[in-house]
């Protein structure tokens, strides 16, 4: 909601305190209402005041700006009588607080929506912002028609006017909204020629010194506009108010508010003569260009401004690792931009500034569009397709999303962005890479010759919000409580465990949570080619591959880490995924001591993931027998775990499966859960149930003979409906046998399951 159209948002500001901010806004308060006979609003919004307001007018408030934040009736002629205050020379008054013991407060959200709904009474509203800008006065500010700058002519004054103006400014405050009000002028003060030339902005009001007048009516808590209106003083403040109403105004409210950028596109400007292939766009196919709005040449010239005001590639690559420098070239940057925006894009509305300011900030010191998508929690995964094409996942679902690039090259300037600090490359000796962002997510970059259609780059973003069992849990439904707590338990007694799926179902982050359950006691050694595990204990190893360098020499792989992590005395190891011959030293450090060890895998089910396992081992290049390759398979690994991404983008634990040994030259596996698809909803969800099949794995003795208690309930045959929405939890678990659902009883998903007795010789074959 905006201020009503017949209304105009005034904020007065100071450079510093004991400039007269507050006795001016009260003033020309009165000085509207006199001279144009108006409906005008004063409202108190210093975070330093005292009750100041509340002396200068002599007015009792009825109600504070945090209690007309929080108002909950409607705003009509006969609600408003309960906000304002009425001053017998008829304007209204909002304070900021009671007593000088209370402080300001209030949403300025909320604030700013019941000071749109007020302006519909009012022709002026009135603001005293104070020289101190928290969220509360911002949110205003970006409301305001003008900002009428009070400063006194003093060196030191005029000094801290130009730093509120230069933060304001680079907070996207376009530079023609100050308008400049030099207060207490004296013969002696500083020429307001040499004010309005070190300010940048021109004076539209020249406030004579008359401590007398001031004093005096501060005494009688009157306005002197009222009590001495034929007073030099009074006369200044009647000339500004003529001077505002006289054409400034309406010209700010509309600089505000713009239809768009057609001033910008005349015949013969810089952006209609500027042809696309200047500007670096390039189609997708040869001989076709794209489109380029003026919005977006706009921006072009705005960074091209920016690369010859600034050295950002030295100021980069020396504020690496320092937040202090990181925020002062932020700030710097910022600066300079809405400079350039004010020269190049002049009579821009404000919205369209502050958006451009973000996206020329973001693409000089950021990841360019990619910042809003990155920022954007609904999205897990980024997949762009050349400058123009940017795809996201959201909700499992793959779809296009409305922002672009400007050009590959912008594209390749990001790529190479992320790279670079991480001691990568890549060129065309070099044409792709994995890598990482400082957050964790995980990044692929594909440049040409490779990528024909131009650069590519694909970022799994890593979870804000830490997943952990109770998730895949209660709130995905990717599996049963029984299922989590067999988990929990495998892992807790060290069984080595594969994790099995497709790309992009969610193997690294179940991995990350499996690990969770790794005692802490234990020594941990992480090797994964681009660092994604976040584990919780201390006694963690990271350790991270490393590619070639320009000569072709000093590669560090996967296989490379995990013999040499034998060597680091690691009690559990974690792959983050075997993709090479890496995986029979994955299998040979399982069968030598290092039990609970785990890593993942590319496969569709559990038993093309033994066959995936005995492919890459082929690939060490040890030219061993199949059978010697399936033995070390059978013995090495003792669970599989099978995720899966459903065709309604949900993610689910398709089946748990223990690997019994061998029988003749196979691998025997045996299921212990699964789940199994049953149809569709009327929204097109997938419906199923997981069902524990009944069998006991064998592993199950060797935890009773180290006294460790397992129901054997937690393998009998339970049906679990599967929900079309993630469900909630209804309480805490049932009391008993360790973390196993009674017969017909709600479990932690908020789901009853029903559990069946199994007779005969107790789930073996």
């Amino acid at each position: 909601m905006a201020i009503h159209q017949n209304c105009h948002l005034i904020g007065v500001i100071g450079g510093k305190g004991g400039v007269g901010k507050s006795i001016f806004a009260a003033n020309l308060t009165v000085a509207l209402t006199n001279e144009l006979r108006a409906r005008v609003l004063l409202v108190d919004l210093d975070s330093r005041s005292c009750g100041d307001q509340n002396i200068i007018t002599g007015l009792k408030p009825k109600r504070t700006v945090a209690e007309v934040a929080n108002f909950a009736g409607v705003l009509s002629p006969l609600t408003l009588d309960q906000l304002v205050a009425v001053h017998p020379s008829g304007f209204h008054y909002i304070a900021a607080v009671n007593s000088g013991d209370q402080v300001l407060s209030g949403s300025g959200v909320l604030f700013k929506k019941q000071l749109a709904s007020l302006s519909q009474f009012y022709n002026f509203i009135v603001v005293d912002l104070g020289n101190d800008f928290s969220d509360l006065q911002l949110a205003v500010i970006e409301d305001a028609s003008a900002l009428l700058t009070l400063t006194t002519p003093e060196v030191l004054a005029v000094n801290q006017t130009r730093k509120v103006m230069n933060d304001l400014i680079a907070a996207t405050v376009p530079a023609e909204f100050f308008q400049m009000v030099i207060n207490n002028l004296g013969r002696t003060s500083l020429d307001p020629k040499l004010i309005a030339q070190t300010l940048g902005r021109p004076v539209i009001g020249l406030i004579p010194q008359d401590e007398v007048t001031v004093y005096a009516s501060v005494q009688r808590s009157t306005p002197f506009v009222l009590t001495a209106p034929q007073a030099p003083i009074s006369q200044a403040y009647f000339e500004i108010v003529r001077r505002l109403t006289g054409g400034v105004l309406q010209k700010l409210k509309a600089l505000s508010r713009p239809s768009g950028l057609k001033a910008k596109t005349s015949p013969g400007s810089a952006l209609e003569s500027a042809k696309p292939s200047e500007l670096g766009a390039s189609g997708r196919n040869k001989g076709k260009q794209r489109e380029i709005s003026p919005l977006t040449q706009l921006k072009m010239q705005i960074h091209s401004a920016l690369i010859r005001e600034m050295d950002l590639k030295k100021d980069m690559s020396n504020m690496v690792g320092d937040p202090a420098k990181e925020q002062e070239l932020r700030n710097k940057t910022q600066k300079t931009i809405s400079q350039l925006v004010d020269k190049l894009g002049a009579g821009m509305g404000r919205d369209e500034r502050s958006s451009i300011i973000k996206q020329v900030l973001d693409e000089a010191l950021g990841l360019g569009p990619l910042e809003e998508l990155l920022a954007d929690p609904s999205v897990s995964e980024i997949m762009v397709n050349g400058f123009d094409k940017i795809y996201v996942e959201k909700g499992g679902k793959v779809q296009l999303s409305t922002v672009h690039f400007t050009s590959n090259q912008q594209l390749r300037n990001v790529i190479e962005r992320i790279v670079t600090p991480l001691g990568r490359r890549i060129d065309e000796k070099m044409p792709y890479c994995d890598a990482r962002l400082q957050d964790g997510s995980r990044v692929n970059a594909v440049i040409e010759p490779l990528a024909i259609d131009g650069p590519s780059l694909t970022i799994r973003k890593f979870p804000t919000d830490r997943a952990t069992i109770d998730t895949y849990v209660a709130k995905w439904g990717s599996m049963t409580p029984s299922m989590a707590d067999f988990l929990r338990l495998c892992v807790e007694q060290g069984l080595n465990i594969i994790i099995s799926g497709g790309t992009g179902t969610g193997k690294t982050t179940l991995l990350n949570v499996l690990s969770g359950f790794i005692p802490t006691s234990e020594r941990i050694v992480t090797i994964e080619d681009a660092a994604e595990l976040q584990l919780k204990q201390d006694h963690v190893v990271r350790l991270e591959t490393r590619p070639a360098n320009m000569e072709g020499s000093g590669e560090i792989t996967i296989r490379d880490l995990v013999r040499n992590s034998l060597r680091m005395r690691p009690d559990r190891i974690v792959v983050g995924e075997c993709r090479d011959g890496a995986a029979l030293d994955m299998l040979s450090a399982m069968n030598t001591g290092h039990d609970g060890s785990m890593t993942t895998v590319h496969a569709n089910n559990p038993r093309e993931a033994v066959s995936r396992l005995e492919t890459l081992c082929l690939m060490a290049g040890m030219e061993l027998p199949a059978r010697a390759i399936r033995e070390q398979i059978a013995s090495a690994v003792n669970l599989i775990v099978q995720i899966s991404r459903l065709s309604d983008g949900t993610r689910k634990i398709s089946n748990i499966t223990e690997v019994v040994g061998m029988q003749g030259e196979t691998v025997t596996l045996q299921e212990v859960f699964k789940f199994k698809e049953e149809g569709f909803d009327k929204n097109r969800r997938v419906v199923g149930q997981f069902q524990a099949t009944g069998l006991i794995p064998t592993f199950i003795e060797k935890f009773e003979q180290r006294g460790i208690s397992v129901p054997r309930q937690m393998f009998t045959t339970q049906v679990q409906s599967q929900p079309t929405a993630p469900a909630k939890a209804v309480g805490a678990r049932p009391t008993g046998t360790a973390g196993t659902p009674s017969a017909a009883t709600p479990t932690a998903t908020g789901i009853t399951q029903p559990v069946k007795k199994v007779s005969g010789d107790g789930g073996k074959r």
